[in-house]
């Protein structure tokens, strides 16, 4: 027990006895120095003993301090001393280098072979061909979006800034991006937050996505504003709505900006009051069924003055999506796209099982959607669009093989314009400026710098987008389909994508032979009239 004692309280008692002899011996003045830091150390370790929070501080006086400091700097330590290059965190030091590489506008080849374990399970690659093609200009790596309904169609960049909003995001990285997005000819994801001043400042394209909070056209109580809707719609800036169904990281949680984030030109910008946390609702007010929903997007593509019209989401139930779909043959009414966001997307902040056991993946989201739209024949019809972790140029050419037509990134850019992932995003205190709203901290990102970057990166990964499609012996992203990308299954077997997954028919939905049994069954469950599963109704 005294030998217990003695361990725990050695330091402390030395700290004190050295604090004594320093004052009895204060005419030696190059001690002072050290009494004055024993002397603040003893203090500590009263302040230990006396508070009730952390039992460690209590048992252990000064040295127990110890412990929380080196957890509050282990994820920098473990980042840039223990991390391995491959090690993904959720990003691995490999895919941050490239993207720092590509936005600094340097060299981002690598010597002496791949790091990656080609025989382990998992692996993937691009087939090349004999005959490689002509490398394409990356310029012309477009896709046409707005369908039969639409008045306004938008000629968008197969790889865009996904939906980071204004107060999730600082005033300086929002104009970095927009203006990054100008010069390189590509559009950017405005997120829930509404339409700041600084999206409009450098006229880059937006896509202004409309959340169940409807910050930016929502009226006192928080529902849809039709005219507050089409005086900012109608700005020549913004090329496409998206409609906000669910977010991959945290889908059906809703979304919310605490308090201490909230400035006044984010309470004016969101139209939301100064001083409280603002809160998204899981759900939206303005529609409640499929069919409510459809006339939901007829109605803001009328007020937008016909400009495409769509929405975003992570796949949840099957069935749900399948109601959408009957809801769209019963109104007849398109979306003129759709994004679909995979579970593995990033956020601001969610709950730990949000993020980890809520939601569908990407690809199978995706997959889902794409054969859906096939058996209806609707798919010529609808643009595709995924996000949800995508960095490389292999990364974007994985989901065009499955059925996009384009991709997004919100973490690649926020790379771009200077974060380190220090996964403070919530605390306000991000150490880059890139997610704060500290006047002090965001300083440091200075625009013009992190805006070149921004179109570095860009036209950087669609030249490595051009190169690969070269060397598959095609000439635009469009051309590439599940049979051109393989992945390894086991030690001693490669599949086609087109061998893995299963690929509907046009037309196969409509019919009475359903061959695709989950497909079949997941449309009999959907209704245009409910969210509902017929099955499930009483």
């Amino acid at each position: 027990m005294n030998l217990s004692l003695l361990s725990r309280y050695a330091f402390f008692v030395a700290c004190i006895l050295f604090s004594l002899i320093g004052l009895v011996l204060h005419q030696i003045e190059w001690l002072w120095p050290f009494t004055l830091a024993a002397m603040a150390l003893s203090l500590l370790g009263v302040l230990d003993l006396t508070q009730t929070r952390h039992a460690v501080r209590r048992n252990y006086p000064v040295l127990g301090n110890i412990r929380y400091l080196v957890e509050a700097i282990r994820p920098e330590i473990r980042q840039y001393l223990l991390e391995a290059d491959g090690e993904q965190l959720p990003f691995s030091r490999d895919q941050r280098s490239l993207v720092y590489a590509r936005s600094k506008n340097t060299q981002a080849d690598k010597p002496f072979g791949t790091l990656l374990d080609v025989y382990g399970s998992g692996f993937e690659f691009i087939s090349h061909s004999i005959r490689p093609a002509p490398r394409s200009d990356p310029a012309g790596f477009r896709v046409q979006i707005g369908g039969p309904q639409c008045r306004q169609p938008y000629s968008a960049s197969v790889f865009n800034i996904s939906a980071m909003s204004f107060g999730a995001l600082s005033t300086n990285a929002i104009r970095a991006l927009n203006q990054g997005a100008k010069q390189g000819g590509f559009y950017h994801d405005t997120g829930e937050g509404s339409i700041s001043p600084y999206h409009l400042e450098h006229g880059g394209d937006l896509v202004w996505e409309l959340g169940s909070g409807y910050f930016g056209c929502r009226d006192e109580q928080g529902h849809f504003d039709p005219e507050r809707f089409a005086r900012q719609a109608q700005n020549p800036q913004v090329k496409m709505i998206e409609i906000k169904l669910s977010q991959g990281a945290k889908p059906g949680h809703g979304g919310i900006l605490p308090k201490h984030k909230v400035t006044p030109e984010i309470a004016a910008t969101r139209g939301v009051p100064l001083g409280q946390d603002c809160v998204s609702p899981s759900s939206h007010s303005a529609f409640s069924t499929p069919l409510e929903m459809m006339t939901f997007i007829a109605r803001l593509r009328e007020l937008s003055g016909g400009k495409p019209v769509g929405f975003k989401f992570c796949l949840g139930h099957p069935w749900e999506f399948m109601a959408i779909a009957k809801a769209m043959l019963e109104s007849g009414i398109l979306p003129d796209f759709i994004v679909v966001d995979g579970k593995e997307g990033g956020t601001g902040a969610a709950p730990l099982e949000f993020t980890d056991h809520i939601g569908v993946p990407l690809r199978e989201g995706l997959l889902f959607v794409h054969n859906t739209l096939v058996g209806l024949n609707l798919r010529d019809k609808i643009k595709l669009g995924a996000s949800g972790k995508i960095i490389s140029a292999f990364d974007i050419a994985s989901v065009l093989a499955i059925g996009a037509d384009w991709a997004n990134s919100a973490r690649g850019f926020m790379f771009a314009v200077g974060c380190i992932q220090s996964q403070s995003c919530h605390t306000n205190r991000c150490p880059t400026g890139v997610a704060t709203q500290d006047p002090l901290r965001q300083r440091a990102l200075v625009v013009p710098d992190k805006a070149e970057r921004v179109y570095h990166f860009h036209r950087n990964t669609l030249h490595a987008l051009s190169e690969m499609l070269a060397a598959a012996g095609l000439t635009h992203p469009e051309q590439l389909e599940a049979h051109h990308l393989v992945r390894r299954v086991s030690d001693t077997e490669i599949r086609l994508y087109s061998q893995l997954h299963v690929f509907l028919q046009p037309g196969e939905l409509l019919g009475s032979d359903i061959k695709a049994e989950f497909y079949g069954r997941m449309w009999r469950m959907a209704q245009a009239g409910s969210f509902t599963p017929a099955t499930h109704r009483a």
